[in-house]
């Protein structure tokens, strides 16, 4: 285990903001955090897990310890002629954990190639893209409990996975310290075609490896390279609104877009609302709003993420005022 105190997080948030943290702890073994903390006297509502910052927002410096995971390997843990069980470190990059399973013709995430942040983050937020979640092939998720030290177990179930959302999002943030995930994937293809743009796609010529190609050709169209625009992706959800509201919009926007999900509900597009709200392409100079995806806020050159919250805020804002629905973050505010 490594320690740092007074540490810039430029490199360690997708934003690139230029805050720093008290202290940070860099994890590259379960026992040894376990160690750390039965031996310290430590305050636990001190303490921020971040793994790669893809979908972190830092507002000023952190006055606490910050625990990062180097947690790594890929070990089978199960298989048969179908399927095949894998536990994966927490610290593995995502992306290189996707490029592996397709590498390895292990069929199912192949839709969630080129999403930033580590595999350990990836249950917190339930990431999904493209008719694709992670919930659906998430068999467990092993952490270190922070009020008790020990080892823990959490089985799919247990997760109570949501759209964007999960346990370890909301009442164990930041009290488990994941340190692997276990999946479980297909040998067969079973290729999820579901989202528009993958639609046309030739199914009898289609393999993992071409299909992992056409998404990353596809994200990389829509959304920025972090190293080139800081960014967190997607900052805001998409709001689920009831049928009264829907009809509401529908009788006024003939460009209108929705889908109907569970509890009678209706799903729309964050992304729709900002830039008919027209904020899609705007800029001060510090940051903005991506031209090409009204989803996506920039760091153009703030060295502070406050500026960013409050431009976030002032979208809210002004979304609600013209539509009457409130965006909620996808992105975690700090």
């Amino acid at each position: 285990m490594l320690e740092k105190e007074n540490t810039s997080l430029e490199n360690m948030n997708s934003f690139g903001v230029v805050h720093r943290t008290k202290r940070l702890l860099i994890i590259s073994k379960a026992i040894d955090l376990i160690k750390f903390l039965n031996s310290n006297s430590i305050d636990k509502d001190k303490i921020q897990i971040l793994g790669e910052g893809s979908n972190t927002l830092f507002t000023k410096d952190y006055e606490g310890i910050i625990l990062h995971s180097q947690i790594r390997g890929i070990e089978i843990k199960k298989e048969d002629n179908d399927s095949v069980n894998l536990k994966v470190g927490s610290g593995e990059n995502w992306d290189e954990f996707v490029k592996f399973c397709v590498k390895s013709n292990y069929f199912g995430i192949e839709n969630l190639s080129l999403i930033p942040g580590s595999v350990g983050a990836a249950p917190i937020q339930n990431i999904g893209a493209y008719g694709v979640e992670i919930k659906d092939f998430v068999e467990n998720v092993t952490g270190i409990d922070l009020s008790s030290n020990e080892l823990v177990n959490y089985t799919n179930k247990e997760c109570k996975f949501r759209y964007r959302d999960s346990l370890f999002k909301k009442r164990l943030k930041n009290k488990l310290f994941i340190t692997s995930v276990e999946f479980k994937l297909h040998k067969n293809s079973k290729f999820n075609l579901a989202y528009k743009d993958l639609e046309k796609l030739d199914k009898s010529k289609l393999t993992i490896s071409k299909l992992r190609e056409e998404i990353i050709k596809i994200r990389s169209s829509k959304l920025p390279d972090p190293s080139s625009k800081g960014n967190a992706g997607s900052f805001f959800k998409n709001p689920e609104i009831d049928k009264l509201k829907l009809e509401e919009l529908k009788s006024d926007n003939i460009d209108f877009k929705y889908f109907e999900v569970p509890r009678k509900m209706y799903k729309i597009p964050a992304a729709w609302l900002i830039e008919k709200a027209g904020w899609k392409g705007y800029s001060n100079g510090l940051v903005g709003v991506y031209d090409k995806h009204a989803l996506v806020l920039i760091n153009h050159s703030s060295e502070s993420g406050d500026n960013i919250l409050k431009l976030s805020k002032t979208i809210k804002d002004d979304v609600y005022k013209k539509f009457g629905i409130m965006l909620e973050e996808e992105v975690n505010i700090i």
